[in-house]
């Protein structure tokens, strides 16, 4: 494996520009982790939370990197004021006793510029592992000076398979929101210590 450090927070190994090891802050203002499902089986019905942060620890090799994250999850915004206080209530993400769901990852299996991330995600006080599909973006210095790392993911949920299992039967079939969601998640880091 060959190895070359940039000026900036980067490293270019075998070819592919990676972000340098060392411990990377999750940047709450630039990061956004956003959810979709189906409302009457047909209408995309998306939202985010606007309150995310965590740490990403780069490993010398990428395999050994680490991630943990902590959402609010009283900060979810779908747009409607009314579909967020139902969002937040008893009947769903139940905030009040749930204030917090947290990703840890178990391991990484890295390739290239991309990886699937393995870890433990806790939603409604209930815990499951669950694989994102990780994309890193690049790196960037910002006019402060500050180094930082971009990151896209991907994952799908059910979300039963957290508790959160308020729905309304259709007359016709089906229901009224969909079990199964998709994840995408967008994070911009900012270097703190190299490793």
């Amino acid at each position: 494996m060959s190895v070359t450090t940039t000026p900036d927070a980067a490293r270019v190994t075998d070819g592919v520009l990676l972000p340098r090891a060392g411990v990377w802050e999750i940047d709450p203002g630039h990061t956004d982790v956003a959810f979709t499902g189906r409302h009457l089986m047909f209408t995309k019905v998306r939202g985010h939370f606007t309150d995310v942060r965590g740490t990403v620890i780069v490993g010398e090799e990428m395999n050994d990197s680490q991630v943990d994250v902590v959402i609010a999850m009283a900060s979810v915004h779908s747009g409607n004021d009314i579909r967020d206080d139902h969002l937040r209530s008893t009947e769903l993400f139940d905030v009040v006793r749930f204030p917090q769901a947290t990703f840890s990852s178990v391991g990484v299996d890295w390739a290239g510029d991309r990886g699937r991330v393995l870890g433990d995600l806790t939603i409604h006080g209930v815990t499951r592992r669950v694989p994102l599909e990780v994309v890193f973006e690049g790196q960037v210095r910002d006019p402060w000076g500050s180094d930082r790392a971009i990151f896209s993911a991907t994952t799908q949920l059910n979300r039963e398979d957290f508790g959160i299992t308020w729905n309304v039967a259709l007359e016709a079939g089906g229901v009224l929101v969909s079990k199964d969601i998709a994840l995408a998640i967008e994070i911009e880091t900012v270097l703190r210590s190299q490793g």
